[in-house]
């Protein structure tokens, strides 16, 4: 039997009978991502499988070098033949990595190649591949629909013209919605010369002059207003850290012309600036029925040499820890709610034992005054989480700590085309840890329950949580 069938990753029968009958089939909401709208406008075929699988891959990246492969064949100038050689080495070595399922699953889903890739069949495999990614039917477009997604939700920068979501809003002959998320982050900059250059950019971006706070508000609305406009209904946050320090109105406006001469900032102007920042931006999401994603706790960039080297994202990032969390989420969230300013929001903690935390802040919270169910989420398993034990963790706590039959699921995360396959790796994740408890006397076989709860979670949820 192949590595990956129908009972991978799937070790009790109600678990099995969940996931062949009814979570295998269901369609993704790929709810947040890195893919680019262009390159899904463009849909140019990739060169070779090296392009498909390496290129923009951190997570790889981190493993290569762990095996003691050199930079060159990496991100450096070797050739294609060269590098994924390298990683089919890399590949024989992650037994215990969730890179060793995640290349299997696509290799089977995408190539209908049921081996496993090693240092002794690589070259074939490459071949293989290479030679299927000639086929139209893995031009992105294609890998996209034969994924059975929905919908797609990309990360955009709030000064984005949007012009790629709106061409593939209006091409018939493709049906998945493609949709933009607003990533702020360029509005919680602390350098002085990079925010500076943002309220240019912001200023010529939405057609205001920008002299006041009320000016940098009205100027960042009429960017929201532009993304909803084009279909977006989700924001997206990466703060290092979570915390909440309130100050008047008239230090607020001190706080932003200080900004605005190019001043610097000291650790309480940081506080109390994002803090500001959060409460106006969640006042226009809960208007316009967004929701809010929080992922929090990256420190990024912690390779100087290398950062210099090969740039951002590029395998060099690790999980951060924070004193005080517990109080400033909290409080951030109690503010948000005392100014009726609490849109939908999901909450993702990078480090893992703020699990309970969140999830017990989130519970603080919930409301179903306007008819949503667990309209705060606790986020899915995410980056260095997204592994077994990472999601188990995660949905354990989920369920501890609140409802798991609400929760809006999985997502990619992710700049590459095929990883929609971590849809199905979670998805049997989930009717693995479901159907265990069903095994063991836990919770009864009531497969009317278990197909809805199934179905939420998988795609359902999701669909009705954003109103797209």
């Amino acid at each position: 039997m192949s590595l990956i069938n129908d009972c991978f990753m799937i070790n009790n029968r109600p678990g099995q009978w969940l996931y062949k009958e009814i979570a295998k089939t269901q369609p993704i909401i790929d709810f947040h991502c890195h893919l680019e709208a262009k390159d899904i406008f463009e849909n140019k075929a990739f060169e070779n499988i090296t392009q498909l699988w390496l290129e923009g891959d951190h997570y790889k990246w981190r493993a290569m070098r762990a095996n003691g492969i050199s930079e060159d064949k990496i991100t450096g100038n070797a050739c294609a033949e060269e590098k994924f050689h390298a990683w089919a080495l890399t590949v024989a070595a992650s037994f215990g990595n969730p890179l060793y399922h995640w290349t299997h699953l696509e290799l089977a889903h995408y190539f209908d190649i049921h081996v496993p890739l090693n240092a002794n069949n690589w070259h074939e495999i490459m071949l293989q591949c290479n030679e299927k990614l000639k086929s139209n039917n893995f031009l992105p477009r294609a890998l996209i629909s034969r994924s059975n997604v929905e919908i797609i939700c990309t990360t955009d920068n709030p000064l984005d013209d949007l012009r790629y979501h709106q061409l593939l809003q209006q091409d018939p002959e493709f049906s998945v919605r493609v949709l933009p998320t607003f990533r702020p982050d360029d509005i919680f900059e602390t350098d002085a010369l990079r925010f500076s250059q943002f309220i240019e950019r912001l200023a010529e971006a939405s057609g205001k002059n920008i002299a006041t706070l009320s000016d940098f508000f009205a100027a960042l609305e009429q960017r929201v207003d532009h993304f909803h406009q084009v279909g977006c209904r989700i924001s997206d946050h990466g703060p290092l850290e979570v915390h909440y320090l309130e100050i008047s109105d008239e230090q607020k406006e001190q706080l932003f012309s200080r900004r605005l001469a190019g001043n610097g900032l000291s650790e309480e102007d940081r506080l109390a600036w994002d803090s500001m920042v959060f409460i106006a931006l969640s006042g226009m999401y809960k208007q316009r029925d967004w929701a809010m994603q929080i992922h929090f706790g990256a420190i990024r960039n912690n390779n100087k040499k290398m950062f210099n080297r090969v740039g951002i994202n590029s395998g060099f990032d690790s999980i951060h820890d924070q004193t005080h969390l517990a109080s400033g989420l909290n409080a951030l969230l109690n503010a948000m709610n005392e100014k009726n300013n609490l849109p939908k929001t999901i909450i993702y903690n990078l480090n893992a034992i703020y699990n309970d935390i969140v999830a017990s802040a989130i519970a603080n919270f919930q409301s179903g005054d306007e008819g949503i169910k667990s309209p705060l989420q606790f986020g899915s398993g995410w980056w260095f989480n997204d592994t077994r034990r990472g999601m188990v963790n995660q949905l354990n706590t989920l369920a501890d700590q609140g409802l798991l039959s609400n929760f809006i699921g999985m997502l990619t995360d992710s700049r590459s085309f095929v990883s929609y396959t971590r849809h199905d790796y979670f998805r049997r994740i989930l009717c693995d840890l479901i159907g265990s408890w069903v095994e063991n006397g836990e919770v009864p076989e009531d497969r009317e329950i278990l197909t809805q709860m199934i179905r939420g979670i998988c795609a359902d949820n999701a669909r009705r949580y954003f109103g797209f």
